[in-house]
């Protein structure tokens, strides 16, 4: 190439750069007005709590060890590891204080701050510390474990609050930032981009949440997320890692979650939210095979809870619920969502798969019970069926053992041998109600059941243990 046409050449490339470069810097956002403006609403929270000096083992002013926790979604500071300190005198005795640290943000100019349940819980006091450095003590209003979401109290006027958004509204790229106290550090700022919408978390059955990849870290818990208007659209809650810090998988709660929580909080301290009474499961292939789906999708429903919103609505054990309120139930986990959105006494309208076809239904919404109780089974007794094709042994439970356990029917498993039952984990004690989408009322009936079940199908059992049931399925090739 001669010497003319390579400085031709290199005089064009930098003249595309020149028209390039600033349109690319043109596309990236610039955050320092939203943080003027927000950020003297962010606070920093932190907790007293005393606590037995046998907690503190690992000596003053020990950190635990996060390295060897296993790779599971946990929330920032183990739901508010404390940080001992030492005791001040003799007189502390047997008692030591602890202290924790989070984020939260001021909602009303009159005082009330929202923030984690996890950050202030169990805590003696809670005290939290304005932009200005001023520090004032919180008054807890109430909390809600479900939804990790608190709500306190502090005494001032006129003071910074942040604009309220909707989560709903964001879109899967969108830039998104959150200012809170990572480590202690106040105030520190960090951007990402929105991951994914409507997370479902283990544990977590009422929050779907916002999944973003901005840098949360221990300290972060409770604080805003923004988007590029200024307003808060979650609160920042939990990541997942394999090491106690940031890995690029974050998670915060939405707004309308957040609000309809303090809402319900100021009013009477308390949260109420709708209930089916239901246990569901996921659908998977196989099962969506044996209950006639053309694709995995809908929550299965494997236990309906005599005399429930659930029980009374017509729901059965075996439906698979597809749709509540016109809104898709793609997996399992969407269904909690939805349920405890609605409010109790709310009639909700629920598609459901039953024997092959659709039907919908009406149900009126219960409110969910503060504790959830867990029925037991007793020793299996009654009349026997001999082993059958899935290789296992099951009996008639007694009038008793129904009562208990809420069943007007099913089988007991006796004993299980080599077979089908043990390559699915079939277990002595496991109660059984249902096989091939048939309802079981004997070990006679069970029997004749599986004697008459396909070949290489998908078929679907129902099994009932320590007071959880779930669908199973399996495939018999003899």
């Amino acid at each position: 190439m001669s010497q003319k046409k390579t400085s031709l050449l290199v005089s064009t490339c930098i003249a595309l750069m020149v028209c390039v470069m600033p349109s690319a810097q043109a596309q990236l956002p610039d955050f320092t007005a939203l943080v003027e403006e927000s950020a003297p609403a962010v606070v920093n929270i932190s907790t007293r709590q005393t606590m037995p000096s046998q907690a503190n083992a690992g000596g003053f002013n020990s950190l635990p060890d996060l390295e060897g926790l296993p790779p599971i979604f946990r929330e920032f500071f183990e739901r508010s590891l404390p940080m001992p300190r030492a005791p001040q005198g003799r007189n502390k005795g047997q008692q030591r204080e602890a202290q924790s640290l989070g984020s939260g943000f001021i909602i009303s100019s009159d005082g009330y701050v929202l923030t984690n349940n996890h950050v202030i819980a169990d805590a003696d006091e809670i005290i939290v510390r304005l932009a200005d450095r001023s520090e004032l003590v919180a008054e807890l209003v109430g909390s809600d474990p479900r939804t990790d979401v608190a709500l306190l109290k502090i005494k001032g006027k006129d003071l910074p609050v942040v604009r309220l958004g909707k989560s709903k509204d964001l879109k899967v790229g969108e830039w998104v930032l959150a200012i809170g106290s990572p480590f202690g550090f106040d105030h520190s700022v960090t951007a990402g981009i929105v991951s994914a919408k409507g997370r479902n978390l283990p544990n977590d059955n009422y929050v779907p949440f916002i999944q973003t990849d901005v840098a949360i870290n221990p300290g972060n818990s409770g604080g805003p997320l923004f988007n590029l208007n200024g307003e808060v659209v979650g609160i920042n809650s939990q990541i997942f890692t394999r090491s106690g810090g940031f890995m690029g998988l974050s998670f915060a709660i939405p707004m309308e979650v957040a609000l309809d929580v303090s809402d319900q909080l100021k009013t009477s301290g308390k949260v109420d939210r709708g209930w089916l009474g239901v246990v569901i499961q996921e659908v998977n292939k196989d099962l969506a095979e044996s209950f006639g789906l053309d694709k995995p999708a809908g929550a299965l429903v494997a236990q309906v809870l005599e005399g429930g919103p659930a029980d009374k609505g017509g729901l059965q054990v075996g439906d698979v619920i597809l749709s509540m309120n016109d809104h898709p139930v793609v997996m399992s986990a969407d269904l909690p969502h939805l349920v405890g959105a609605v409010k109790p006494g709310k009639t909700a309208q629920l598609l459901v798969m039953r024997e092959g076809s659709r039907k919908t239904l009406k149900v009126k919404v219960g409110s969910l019970p503060n504790d959830g109780e867990e029925m037991a089974l007793a020793g299996s007794q009654g009349a026997v069926s001999k082993s059958n094709r899935l290789g296992m042994t099951v009996v008639d439970l007694t009038a008793e053992q129904k009562k208990a356990i809420d069943l007007q029917g099913g089988v007991a498993i006796q004993e299980v041998q080599d077979g089908a039952a043990a390559m699915i984990g079939l277990r002595p004690g496991d109660v059984i109600t249902h096989l091939n989408n048939q309802v079981i009322d004997s070990a006679k009936t069970f029997t004749k059941i599986a004697q008459d079940l396909p070949n290489n199908r998908s078929v679907s059992m129902r099994v009932l243990r320590q007071g959880r049931a779930s669908f199973i399925t399996f495939k018999l090739t003899s």
